[in-house]
């Protein structure tokens, strides 16, 4: 008889764990709080405008890198249609200089030299790193908890010509890179690409999957994306159980003790062999298993490691195109928003979905703007206590960012057709992701490429995946998370772990 088991959470971690659990064998069913699969890889729909969240760019679109051949066992990438921009983002300051960062490593490096000569030499340096790392691919088929003494071989065989520059990057925040330019305009440049507080080698790494277009974007964006893995478990013969929030994991009281199965918020029990949680991972082991299994280093993890802020992502659907602007830029404030008590802002980024015409109707086009958010229980008690003041914030947050459009492409406030304002209470009240963080933990010099541990001490057949065991987080991170799971569930259980393509 197949072994059944339980999967809380129906992200991309999930789903994958699902999917590979299926075609080795086992009986699954997923557990989702939500009404729509996908977790923080999401979109939802306003007046015909899709107001996407997640996917910027997907690493593996092409067979360039390793991780195309692994999404072709989820989804056939051969069917879908990717954008390859050949500018990442335009970086404008307060005076209108601008730098485009382009795809390309040749044109992004005479860019800015072009722009910054001072700077040639860390310009030459940057460049050079995105090189190098271009030709690197990390080898993802095997799980590392599994490797044997020849794989770990085989893996530090592919990765020793990188090892050096891994040991230099992983170390540099990528705001303490950008100090050490000496034109402003190219240190806003570098700021702004991503997290400041992320480890200089994430976007070393980010431009080199760009560089060698493997980087690319999926029209239909990230609901359509997850839709496409769902189906493929379903048609798997997996099951999903939506509106099913998990108020306990159940255990017994030995030592050890021996997950049992799930509670239900609406009271059913729905006992397994194994239980996995691709859930938050604070309210896993601190909520679900009452912070029963963890030890120094767990805690350690989630009270001094650094999470990705929370956001505000603030949209606008717009009744004309954009056909002559960059997709996404970022702008240098000449003064300061104030979003929140004490958050002000000097910068801002937008992203124009004209390269995806599934976003908006025919001559519309959506226009969003990710913000950093850095109080995320004031959003969730004001939202709980004041709800009357709670959308006056939202409103006066969202005529802030239209002022700053009206400024930087003009004609946009009388055809404004839709607006739509989520904050941090909006992301934990659909993804329960604790501080309401758009990914887990930040890649840092601290965190550094290391994995945490899909097990809890004291605790047997009980596994938790994604991105809150995978430093840096991400669609890729949540894939191989969980099909790392099923591997090493099949190996527990002396069974050859098997794959299937999509297609």
């Amino acid at each position: 008889m197949n072994k059944k088991i339980n999967i809380i959470g129906a992200g991309i971690a999930g789903l994958a764990a699902g999917c590979y659990l299926q075609m080795n064998g086992y009986e699954t069913e997923i557990f989702e709080m939500h009404t729509i699969p996908g977790g923080l890889c999401t979109a939802w729909d306003k007046k015909g405008y899709t107001i996407d969240t997640c996917i910027h760019w997907l690493v593996g679109s092409s067979p360039t890198d390793n991780f195309y051949e692994l999404w072709n066992e989820l989804v056939d990438l051969r069917k879908m249609q990717f954008v390859d921009s050949h500018i990442y983002m335009r970086v404008v300051n307060e005076n209108n200089e601008f730098i485009d960062i382009y795809t390309d490593v040749d044109k992004l490096e005479k860019e800015c030299l072009t722009k910054a000569p001072e700077d040639k030499d860390l310009i030459f340096e940057f460049c050079n790193a995105i090189r190098k790392f271009s030709g690197l691919n990390l080898p993802n088929d095997k799980a590392q908890e599994l490797m044997n003494i020849f794989d770990t071989i085989k893996f530090m065989a592919g990765i020793l010509p990188y090892l050096g520059d891994f040991n230099k990057w992983i170390k540099i925040p990528a705001k303490d890179y950008a100090a050490r330019c000496k034109n402003k305009l190219l240190k806003f440049a570098l700021e702004s690409i991503f997290v400041p507080d992320m480890s200089h080698l994430f976007l070393i790494f980010t431009m080199a999957w760009f560089n060698k277009k493997s980087a690319g974007y999926p029209i239909g964006g990230s609901l359509n994306f997850a839709k496409l893995i769902e189906k493929r478990y379903y048609d798997l013969g997996g099951k999903i159980h939506y509106g099913a929030r998990v108020k306990k994991i159940i255990y017994d009281e030995n030592k050890p003790s021996t997950a049992k199965g799930i509670l239900l918020e609406k009271g059913t029990t729905h006992l397994a062999d194994i239980t996995i949680s691709a859930a938050d991972g604070h309210l896993t082991i601190f909520d679900m298993l009452d912070g029963k299994f963890i030890n120094d280093k767990i805690q350690k993890y989630y009270t001094e490691y650094q999470t990705f802020p929370s956001y505000f992502l603030v949209s606008f659907g717009v009744k004309r195109t954009f056909e002559n602007e960059q997709h996404a830029a970022v702008y240098k404030l000449k003064n300061k928003i104030e979003l929140e008590p004490g958050n002000f802002i000097d910068s801002i980024q937008f992203r124009i979905f004209n390269f995806d015409p599934t976003m908006a109707p025919e001559g519309k086009t959506i226009i969003t703007s990710m913000i950093g958010a850095e109080n995320y229980e004031y959003w969730t008690k004001l939202r709980k206590e004041n709800y009357h003041k709670y959308q006056a914030e939202k409103d006066k947050i969202a005529q802030q960012i239209i002022d700053v459009l009206e400024e930087k492409y003009g004609n946009i406030r009388e055809n404004i057709k839709i607006v739509d304002v989520s904050t941090p209470a909006t992301v934990i009240r659909y993804t329960n992701n604790w501080k309401g963080s758009f990914e887990g933990w930040l890649l840092t010099p601290q965190t550094g490429l290391k994995q945490m541990k899909k097990v809890l001490p004291g605790l047997n057949n009980f596994y938790m995946i994604g991105q809150w065991v995978e430093p840096g987080g991400g669609v890729p991170a949540a894939l191989l998370s969980g099909r790392n799971v099923a591997q090493i569930i099949c190996k527990k259980d002396k069974k050859k772990f098997e794959t299937q393509s999509s297609n």
